[in-house]
């Protein structure tokens, strides 16, 4: 089977936890050890978020003094995803030895004129009470909303169009090749009137950057990873429920935050619409139990897992 995996940014820092290399380092090789059992069953396409480091680059290059302005989102991107990728290939290699792995820098294809420009809701960077949120909006010009009990930065977030080296992760799979690649969404670029790429300021959501990656790679079943086992129904109620299979149609018919489990579920709506395979979303630690039907919120077509026809 081939499978494409979303992980979540609480896979290399969690929140709460100091973003020193040492910590996120050890959370990366953690995460690799349910990674490399996946890859060793399993065809295996890798993305990641990058939203703490990315924010965290953003608050000390516009601190700098020595810089004459900050360093654009697409930079930082391309510098998170190198880091990252680096940290992931290194810990696969050393798990799975004779496999080969690549970490490939990745260009995501936006438009300018989307309409994300005007109302930011990506997360990126560490969590404030609000007091110094709005303390750093101030100080910085940035833009800052709820994430649950904490206060965070928003930037724009528009819609992914393609990943420009789609080719090259295609012809990297066929050979056996284990890619990481999309990190952050992939690094946000766009075409000017000659057809030739620069970047823009935005953050891509990785998991709708994830899923039309596994569309065009024709994988079998898109997982988004993160630190919940399962989606849930009337979150943060009283009556709150765990939902185990479900379909688009139901799914779609529940309010989620935009700027946290809303993008992944879309993400998995549209891959179950768009192809017929399945989509998954829960906890890293249970990819494999979620390949089986036995953990997660498992969407398909009809509901079921593994697939039967609706003729």
């Amino acid at each position: 089977m081939r499978v494409i995996v979303a992980l979540g940014g609480n896979a290399v820092l969690r929140r709460g936890q100091r973003p020193d290399a040492d910590t996120q380092l050890a959370n990366v090789r953690s995460a690799v050890r349910t990674l490399a059992r996946l890859a060793a069953r399993h065809e295996l396409v890798i993305t990641h978020g990058n939203g703490p480091q990315v924010g965290m680059l953003a608050l000390q290059s516009a601190g700098d003094p020595s810089l004459n302005r900050p360093y654009p989102f697409d930079t930082l991107g391309a510098q998170t995803q190198g880091m990252i990728g680096y940290w992931m290939q290194q810990a696969l290699q050393n798990a799975l030895p004779g496999r080969q792995v690549l970490a490939m820098i990745t260009q995501t294809l936006v438009t300018a004129v989307d309409p994300a420009f005007e109302k930011p809701t990506k997360f990126v960077g560490q969590s404030y009470d609000r007091e110094e949120a709005e303390k750093l909006a101030g100080e910085y010009g940035w833009t800052v909303a709820r994430d649950g009990s904490h206060w965070r930065r928003v930037v724009p977030s528009p819609a992914p169009r393609r990943v420009i080296e789609t080719r090259l992760i295609r012809q990297m799979i066929r050979e056996g090749v284990i890619v990481i690649c999309a990190g952050g969404g992939g690094i946000p670029v766009v075409r000017d009137e000659r057809g030739r790429l620069a970047g823009i300021e935005a953050v891509v959501d990785k998991d709708l950057t994830a899923a039309m990656l596994a569309e065009v790679l024709e994988c079998d079943a898109f997982l988004s990873l993160t630190d919940v086992p399962r989606v849930m129904r009337d979150f943060g109620t009283p009556a709150q429920t765990e939902i185990a299979h479900t379909t688009p149609h139901e799914l779609r018919a529940i309010d989620f935050p935009a700027g946290s489990m809303g993008p992944k579920v879309e993400a998995a709506c549209r891959f179950v619409e768009t192809t017929g395979d399945m989509a998954a979303i829960g906890k890293l630690d249970d990819a494999e139990h979620i390949l089986d039907g036995s953990a997660g919120t498992i969407i398909t077509p009809n509901g079921r897992w593994p697939l039967t026809s609706t003729l």
